[in-house]
């Protein structure tokens, strides 16, 4: 190798010594000068040929000593970071033939570059799966990862069919194992490539902006500084150009080197969504968290690296989530239904499932889940009940008291699930008060509609006038008094029987709305005595406190 380098100073030397203003721009004509040129040119082409042959073969040959040698590779019982200081080490030896080589002819560069990547590629995928096999160690497991874009599992579903409370086909296995494979592959492989890329910078020749991230600097002890000591054929040494146009090829090659490493993460992540599709909540938050930690130092093809793999993550949840909706909707299209809707307590199993993926920072991701999720099941519960107006609001106080039920302790540590609790909450109170209301009404209809034509008239005329009004008078009074509060025992108890018919699926909140329908009456009664006493005097009715004792 010294007496190649020596060789390449030479003919440069010669080829630089021919050249103006070197020469005499006299002599530039002259056949003997041009002779010499052209017999130089020609060597340096055969030199540039021949050297280039012999780098891409040693580039193959290095790397494939090291992958068919097992000591590179993780042990059993021993999970082992990749280690190419040797690579790097036989590479360096070659470092000042590069940079001969891009003195004489740059343009060689580009197919060295490209070999170099596609051996190191090469050595980059085996490491990984190895590492990953190590990782996730069960057969059939590592086998249906290489498969997982030909055969894919079928998706977990979690809201088809009607019964049960949890997923049709989940699987029982603790799936942890995969994410704790993958956050210790980003642990492993993100350092390593800013190791390879700031090697590659230097070893390739790159005349990149010294203010370029991770180009001088790398993480790893043995690589803390890969200044390969680069001189020029002067014996100058080289400073990068702060106006180089040459960091964009750097960015485009490491790209490419790293293009395969890409594809291997986006296969792990599709084989984790069609293993549990819930494994995105706890790869987004590793991911998440990576790159907040990794932000200041991290090259800008890693951090595009890390970016993609949260846009394909945070991609397969919402498809995961999208089809939970649509799963959801699908319910309109059924017959009538009643009673609590399947997909009602089912949510609640998969937001305790999402809750315990949560890692870091991937809490915004959740968030937006839950409220399309919640949103859609609303929407379709409006559609379902008021499909029948006579069941609506059965429907609609016995599915929203079970949401809130089901998610009542979620509730209290999540906010979204929060304002749903809330919102569903409200929902219940809107319909209780119109179901426990018609009831009300059908056993005193004419009791109550005295009270509300003596209201509607008193905007209208002065109160003395009322009891002379058609229909208002003390006798009309006497006879609604007289049709509807006598017999009380039986009117109440049959608006007891009539609210307890349309609930027979919980006692207990059959109870809530007894209570509910009590204090509707009461207070509708006190208002009626109220108006009876202002308007038409001493007039005989049930008092306030006896009307309470036969309610309760």
């Amino acid at each position: 190798m010294l007496k190649t380098l020596h060789a390449c100073e030479w003919l440069a030397g010669a080829i630089h010594s021919l050249e103006v203003p070197n020469l005499d721009p006299s002599y530039v004509n002259m056949r003997a000068f041009r002779e010499k040129r052209a017999e130089l040119e020609k060597l340096k082409t055969t030199f540039v040929r021949r050297a280039s042959e012999f780098l891409r073969n040693y580039f193959s040959s290095l790397v494939a000593f090291m992958l068919s040698d097992k000591s590179f590779f993780s042990q059993r019982g021993h999970l082992k970071r990749p280690d190419h200081a040797e690579l790097r080490y036989k590479c360096r030896t070659y470092a000042p033939l590069l940079q001969h080589l891009k003195s004489l002819d740059k343009s060689c560069l580009g197919p060295l570059r490209k070999s170099y990547c596609h051996s190191l590629s090469l050595l980059l995928r085996r490491e990984w799966w190895h590492n990953w096999n190590f990782l996730v160690p069960a057969g059939e497991l590592a086998n249906e990862l290489r498969a997982s874009t030909k055969a894919p599992k079928n998706p977990v579903v979690w809201f088809k069919g009607s019964n049960g409370s949890g997923p049709d086909g989940r699987s029982s296995a603790d799936t942890s194992i995969v994410s704790d494979a993958y956050s210790k592959m980003l642990t492993i492989y993100i350092p390593l490539l800013m190791d390879e890329s700031s090697f590659f910078a230097h070893f390739m020749c790159f005349e990149v902006p010294a203010g370029a991230p991770n180009v001088n600097k790398s993480k790893s002890g043995e690589d803390a500084n890969d200044d390969l000591g680069l001189m020029n054929p002067d014996g100058n040494d080289l400073k990068p150009d702060d106006t180089s146009a040459e960091l964009g090829t750097l960015n485009e090659a490491i790209q490419e080197l790293l293009d395969r490493m890409q594809k291997d993460f986006y296969e792990v992540i599709d084989w984790a969504y069609n293993i549990d599709p819930l494994l995105c909540i706890s790869m987004h938050g590793i991911t998440e968290r990576y790159i907040s930690g990794q932000k200041a130092d991290s090259a800008g093809f890693v951090r595009k690296l890390l970016d993609d793999l949260e846009s394909r993550i945070s991609a397969q949840f919402s498809r995961f989530i999208d089809e939970a909706c649509h799963q959801i909707e699908c319910n309109e299209k059924k017959v009538r239904q009643t009673g609590i809707l399947a997909y009602i307590p089912r949510f609640a199993v998969l937001a305790s499932h999402m809750e315990q993926h949560i890692q870091g920072l991937s809490r915004d991701l959740i968030e937006k889940a839950y409220t399309k999720l919640v949103i859609t099941m609303f929407a379709t519960l409006e559609i379902i009940a008021w499909d029948d107006p006579k069941t609506a609001d059965i429907v609609l106080i016995e599915n929203y008291a079970a949401f809130q039920n089901s998610v009542y302790d979620l509730a209290s540590v999540v906010p979204t699930l929060a304002k749903f609790y809330h919102q569903a909450s409200e929902s219940y109170d809107l319909a209780s008060t119109r179901h426990v209301s018609s009831h009300i009404y059908l056993q005193f209809e004419r009791l109550f509609q005295f009270d509300q034509k003596v209201e509607e008239l008193s905007y209208t005329i002065a109160a003395e006038e009322i009891p002379f009004q058609l229909g208002m008078t003390k006798t009309d009074l006497r006879g609604v008094l007289k049709s509807s509060l006598s017999g009380i025992d039986k009117s109440v108890g049959a608006m007891y029987r009539s609210l307890q018919k349309t609930l027979t699926f919980d006692e207990g909140l059959f109870l809530v709305l007894w209570d509910k329908c009590k204090k509707e009456f009461m207070d509708k009664y006190e208002n009626f005595v109220q108006m009876v006493i202002r308007i038409y005097g001493n007039e005989s009715f049930i008092p306030v406190a006896q009307m309470r004792e036969i309610l309760a």
